[in-house]
């Protein structure tokens, strides 16, 4: 099938490079010029695990090519993604879905025959019957043109895999042939047993922030529970483990630390509860307001063990170094980062700060450039007072505590991923700290 995927982010190249993986023509369109020109070359702008790779594959091959004309892609393809970000809204509470409805406008008017837009785009529920009437509207091809809604279900550094592996399909449409389309379209996924869940248009808006909703009130749940922790000397840890026993709860995505961040988490919490406000459902609106307030206040319990940490000595003037610029590993996507936002809030208490990463030490430089940066594991070591662990790279994991021991002066380490066995680093001399685990 020809396909087109508008919107070339951390949603569409994946998306293009995935669908070219199942055996589609893919044109990817973006507004960016030079973007358009590195893809096509083979050379990604974004880390995800795997995505260099396929991306070079495909570019290659010619499965796979990138333009700016978005007329190219109308007559090209007989289907189009769109990817395109919806932001946050300058309101802080709702979907700025001016992208989406400026791509339809760009795209309507040159679809002269019968096509399919599949939006991928998180949005406000309404937003496909709204996007259906202006396609029809501007489209020379009227109501022979479909509208579905298949929201995506990507974790960040694993987007190629849960594109191509995903745990399920949701879409929102209104018509036989719509659906006929999608299963031609992910037949390869849906050959291999992926469960496709066809719903109308609303369930389908409301299932994605359903879903990340729920797994911000996870996090946030067990971020609460890590408090009590420390307030009463357990070990947050091993309550995960015994909650994480129970089949009606499980242990994935509780994992206590300094908050949820990035692109879609963020937003999709705080864009459910004001639907729940509009939509009248207080009590639910609540529930999840709570969920914000516990995430908003992680950096301060960061602080605070910080603070505790160092004793007698203050915050300000302590030279200080930050494992982690990405909100998770296996990206280098830095958008709401509780990593910056815990490096930002230890500059302002007068620390002076380094921040080491794995992938994100260039996009973090962009949005961050009075931070100290390096890529160097032991070197970000060297005259350090104190290590803050901030995003849970399984590089900091793997780490030799022994090797490290003796860069610092006095090794003292702040694991506020709760992500470290702290035997091994008390053992070869360091002093650790973990959130949860009050004096452990």
């Amino acid at each position: 099938m020809r396909v087109s995927v508008i919107g070339c982010g951390h949603l569409g190249i994946p998306h293009a490079a995935a669908m070219a993986e199942l055996g589609h023509e893919v044109i990817g369109v973006d507004v960016d010029q030079a973007k358009a020109d590195r893809l096509n070359a083979g050379q990604c702008p974004i880390y995800e695990i795997g995505l260099p790779e396929l991306l070079a594959r495909h570019t290659q091959s010619g499965r796979l090519r990138f333009t700016t004309d978005i007329r190219e892609a109308a007559s090209f393809a007989e289907l189009h993604f769109i990817g395109v970000g919806t932001p946050i809204d300058a309101d802080g509470r709702s979907y700025d879905t001016a992208q989406v409805y400026g791509a339809i406008r760009q795209l309507a008017p040159h679809l002269d025959r019968p096509c399919t837009i599949v939006g991928k785009s998180t949005v406000t529920v309404g937003t496909t019957s709204q996007v259906t009437a202006l396609a029809q509207r501007l489209a020379p091809a009227g109501d022979q043109v479909d509208v579905v809604w298949n929201p995506e279900f990507l974790r960040e550094g694993h987007a190629v895999e849960d594109t191509l592996c995903p745990d399920r399909l949701i879409v929102g449409l209104t018509t036989v042939e719509a659906e006929k389309v999608i299963r031609a379209v992910y037949a390869p996924i849906l050959d291999a047993g992926v469960p496709l869940f066809v719903t109308d248009p609303q369930t389908a808006e409301l299932a994605k922030g359903a879903a990340n909703t729920f797994l911000g009130l996870k996090i946030s749940y067990i971020n609460a529970v890590a408090d009590m922790c420390e307030a009463a000397g357990g070990d947050v840890s091993q309550i995960v483990d015994i909650l994480g026993i129970d089949p009606r709860i499980g242990s994935g995505g509780m994992r206590p630390g300094i908050g949820y961040g990035g692109g879609c988490l963020p937003k999709d919490v705080r864009a459910f509860t004001a639907s729940a406000q509009q939509l009248g459902a207080e009590q639910a609106a609540a529930l999840l307001r709570a969920a914000e307030v516990i995430n908003e206040r992680r950096i301060d319990v960061a602080l605070d063990l910080i603070t505790r940490a160092l004793g007698k000595r203050p915050v300000k003037g302590t030279r200080v170094t930050v494992w982690g610029a990405a909100f998770k590993p296996g990206t280098n996507d830095v958008r709401e980062s509780p990593a910056l936002a815990l490096a930002h809030a230890l500059q302002q208490a007068g620390a002076t700060v380094t921040i080491h990463d794995p992938q994100a030490v260039a996009t973090a430089m962009v949005r961050n450039p009075e931070f100290d940066y390096t890529d160097d594991l032991p070197a970000s070591l060297d005259g350090t007072e104190l290590v803050v662990l901030a995003t849970e790279w399984p590089e900091y994991r793997q780490a030799d505590p022994q090797a490290l021991a003796g860069r610092p002066a006095h090794p003292l380490l702040v694991d506020c991923r709760t992500t470290l066995d702290p035997e091994p680093w008390r053992a070869a001399g360091w002093t650790i700290h973990q959130l949860g685990r009050a004096g452990k």
